[in-house]
């Protein structure tokens, strides 16, 4: 088993969550709500979040529970 260290927590690796809001779409969002938006398909909301933090798919995280786009900086899971 292979086992991925997390990437650090500095300035330029910031996260950027994707999942469903409770409407069933797809969201992508950055953890302190710098970019984001709404998507009708989860290749989309990741092809987005790599374009968005200069394609490093490490920092992209997929949330099981419901995310909701509100990119006023507040917690992205409900």
């Amino acid at each position: 088993m292979k086992i991925v260290e997390p990437p650090s927590c500095n300035s330029a690796s910031t996260m950027t969550f994707i999942g469903r809001n409770r409407r069933g779409n797809w969201v992508a969002r950055e953890q302190h709500g710098l970019y984001g938006g709404l998507f009708v398909n989860r290749a989309t909301a990741f092809k987005y979040a790599l374009f968005e933090n200069g394609h490093h798919p490490e920092t992209i995280v997929e949330l099981a529970c419901e995310i909701e786009l509100d990119i006023g900086g507040r917690n992205p899971m409900t």
